[in-house]
């Protein structure tokens, strides 16, 4: 049996139920590669309206759905984000993921920890006024049609700068991590790939998939490596992948008690 790539694959910031949201090319880059654990690291919806999911963000959930088969023997993990509160018992319930504040698990004798990283932006914990505000204007921003989504994208970037600060969220990731006794931990939230350490732990930012430059994480025998989302990556036929979607999206959008338009605001990005 051929072994699987990675031990542990990390993605965050789809945003599923925003334009600007990549599913399609985070679910090309998920079936492309093998591993043995999935985290899906926060803020995998934009908010909690289920009635802004297009078929390709309905296809990337019903995927995970059979990620989390037993019979797969692939562990799929959800980490709450602040776009995510809510979910624990939809998610549980529609994909069969258990969500987690924070996760942690071992690996090659080193402890990882995984957290969404807004508990460390002092802007989301302590503004929720105006993040409500700026997310009214970035979903109004993100219905005009630009071809290349240049306002939502030039929006996004000044979000990113302004409103995550992804160097005090690395700093206050570390200083978590160092006192949960983890070598490495891993976040979101900032839609900034970087890597930096300090004398004891190691932190890497997993990106987003709302921008061009989508990226993920894994981790295996190499080490842990950011990559970027490769256009040419899909080796399966189109159409048995569109049959296979349809399938599960229809067993998925069809399940008992799933609610047709909960809201949650929170802060964009």
């Amino acid at each position: 049996m051929e072994q699987p790539g990675f031990n542990t694959v990390i993605l965050s910031d789809l945003h599923l139920g925003s334009d600007v949201s990549r599913a399609k090319a985070a679910l090309e880059t998920l079936r492309s590669i093998s591993f043995q654990r999935l985290i899906l690291l926060g803020d995998i919806f934009c908010d909690l309206n289920f009635g802004r999911l297009k078929k390709e963000h309905w296809q990337f959930l019903g995927y995970i759905r059979k990620l989390s088969n037993p019979k797969r023997n692939i562990e799929v993990v959800w980490v709450e984000g602040n776009h995510d509160r809510g979910l624990c018992e939809v998610m549980s319930h529609l994909v069969g993921v258990k969500v987690y504040q924070e996760y942690m698990w071992e690996y090659r004798g080193l402890l990882h920890l995984a957290i969404h990283g807004h508990q460390f932006d002092r802007f989301v914990l302590g503004n929720m006024p105006l993040s409500k505000l700026l997310t009214w204007i970035y979903l109004q921003v993100q219905k005009l049609d630009f071809g290349q989504k240049r306002i939502a994208g030039c929006f996004d970037r000044i979000d990113t700068y302004w409103l995550r600060l992804s160097k005090k969220v690395a700093e206050g990731a570390l200083r978590h991590a160092d006192a949960r006794g983890a070598h490495r931990v891993f976040c979101g939230h900032t839609h900034e790939a970087m890597q930096m350490k300090n004398q004891e732990v190691e932190y890497f930012n997993t990106g987003s998939w709302t921008q061009a430059a989508a990226t993920f994480v894994t981790i295996g025998e190499e080490g842990v490596r950011i990559h970027a989302y490769d256009e040419r990556v899909d080796h399966r036929n189109p159409c048995e992948e569109r049959s296979e979607d349809d399938s599960a999206f229809a067993d998925f959008a069809s399940a008992p008690g799933l609610p047709g338009d909960l809201e949650y605001e929170g802060v964009p990005g």
